[in-house]
């Protein structure tokens, strides 16, 4: 198998027209702008900005065309990649981007004992990617340096979605020169971040603001803003206010139901990215209440996820048994059933699995929005009225986003919220984040057989194939039912009038900024 791309030329002409600064109202704060070490949101999207990857995916679609590099092809089963870099390019410290940037970038994320990595765990490439390097499951081989402006991926096994995988969020190529002068200070607002992307770093006030400027070198489409800001807003609801008062200019992860409201606005624009995330509802088997399989079906059958759905998305949320949204459901099973609320049936359950009178759990939210979680503590409330009236006392608990996520990734919660955005369309993106080698770690649960289909769905050439793989796929996680989808959400996102060219798609609502242009400021 072969795949070629040839520079997108027509992406790269149009400029943005006005000059100005963009104010966006962010969800929540960066945990880090460490490119492979951060997989939440807040994180990506001030990354995406400041950093490119090797492969990137045209404007408002899933369809991967040239980054850093400009071509790339495989051999016939998909096990070596090689990718061809675009020449000429440099960092935003004026070091250039070649083979060897690439190389110890690839390097600090998959190798545990790399120098380089300062502390940083990059476990999204171990929950992506199969693991690390010395380990059974690591996708990846070797990375070999062909020549100054080509790089060779050598696989453990083939996987016809490589280039995608590369071309998510997480993998921006950061400055070898600044990480090493940097250190464990990389990323953080103490030091700062450098890639080759649109925007450059200026500075992060922590709780306020992440300020960024156009790179003036650029090779793509050079904003002609004047810089652009990140507001860390948590509040929705103060998003949407200060949107209206003009303190924002665009903002997302909003209300579902403000929809109705932002359209009757005539200052402002609905933007209403397709629903591509699932949100979960996740249990610990570390918990031993938890670790009971009936105790797991009770509360499948306990939460009432139609009218949770109903009652906080409206028409903009669908509810589901599978990990999928719904632009993939031609991966799903015919032989899972559809959702079905039946406390009499859960209550019955609890007490054959030893638990007649319910017992105690906690139940964490996150502290901010999210595109699949808009309004996290009154989903979290409504979980628990619903467990309480089979006996399950609920305790809700939250914490600081950045602690909420390491806490979760040590599988330090019993009953959690959390979720997935996708990064590419392949049912893969979804099953690996959750079920591959590290991906489990957060419920403490050994996903066996299912981890061994992955490598099946990963090496699959058609959809045909891949559907039946990840039909098995969906038999076996609904069986295991350590992660209950309560919701596929469109997130409604938001921007004054005069924002033009904001191009939103499945896989974000942010976006390429460099391509806005700004009326009237």
């Amino acid at each position: 198998m072969k795949n070629f791309l040839p520079l997108l030329g027509t992406l790269l002409l149009g400029q943005a027209l006005a000059a100005g600064t963009l104010v966006y109202g962010a969800p929540g704060e960066p945990v880090n702008l460490n490119p492979g070490n951060a997989s939440d949101s807040p994180s990506l999207q001030g990354q995406v900005q400041i950093y490119d990857r090797l492969v990137h995916f045209k404007p408002g679609t899933a369809t991967p065309v040239p980054g850093l590099a400009t071509a790339w092809k495989s051999n016939a089963n998909a096990t070596q990649w090689t990718f061809t870099l675009r020449q000429n390019v440099k960092f935003h410290d004026g070091t250039p981007f070649n083979a060897d940037a690439v190389i110890f970038n690839v390097n600090r994320w998959w190798d545990p004992k790399n120098p380089y990595r300062y502390g940083g765990t990059f476990e999204i490439w171990g929950e992506l990617m199969g693991g690390y390097k010395g380990q059974s499951g690591s996708l990846l081989k070797s990375i070999s340096k062909v020549n100054a402006n080509s790089v060779r991926f050598t696989l453990s096994r083939g996987v016809t979605a490589f280039p995608d995988l590369l071309g998510t969020d997480y993998f921006g190529i950061a400055s070898p020169t600044a990480v090493k002068k940097l250190g464990a200070k990389y990323g953080t607002p103490a030091s700062g971040a450098v890639g080759t992307g649109p925007f450059r770093y200026v500075s992060w006030r922590t709780g306020d603001r992440l300020v960024l400027k156009p790179s003036p070198n650029y090779w793509g489409t050079r904003s002609t803003l004047d810089q652009m800001i990140f507001r860390f807003i948590k509040d929705p609801s103060q998003r949407l206010n200060e949107l209206r008062a003009g303190t924002v200019d665009f903002t997302s992860n909003l209300d579902p139901q403000v929809a109705k409201s932002i359209k009757a606005d005539p200052n402002l624009r609905l933007v209403l990215p397709p629903a591509f995330n699932v949100g979960l509802l996740n249990m610990n088997v570390r918990n031993k209440a938890l670790s009971n399989t009936k105790v797991r079906e009770a509360i499948r059958f306990a939460v009432n996820r139609p009218a949770i759905v109903d009652a906080f998305w409206g028409d903009l949320g669908a509810t589901d048994n599978s990990l999928l949204p719904p632009a993939l459901n031609w991966a799903n099973s015919k032989d899972v059933p559809k959702v079905t609320y039946n406390p009499a049936v859960a209550k019955r359950l609890l007490a054959e699995a030893g638990y007649p009178n319910g017992f105690s759990v906690d139940l964490w939210y996150m502290p901010i929005s999210r595109s699949y979680f808009p309004q996290p503590k009154p989903v979290a409330e409504a979980i628990a009225a619903d467990l309480g009236a089979i006996g399950i006392k609920v305790n809700l608990r939250t914490e600081d986003w950045a602690k909420y996520l390491e806490d979760r990734q040590k599988g330090r919660f019993d009953l959690f919220l959390y979720g997935w955005s996708g990064d590419y369309s392949d049912p893969d993106n979804f099953y690996s984040a959750f079920y591959g080698d590290a991906g489990s770690d957060d419920i403490g649960f050994d996903p066996g057989n299912i981890n061994a289909l992955l490598g099946k769905g990963r090496a699959a050439l058609d959809r045909q194939a891949k559907a039946r793989v990840y039909a098995q796929l969906q038999e076996l996680t609904y069986n295991a039912n350590v992660r209950l989808p309560i919701v596929h959400s469109a997130a409604p996102a938001a921007a004054r009038t005069r924002v033009k060219n904001w191009i939103t798609g499945p896989l974000g609502t942010v976006g390429s900024l460099n391509l806005i242009r700004v009326e009237g400021k």
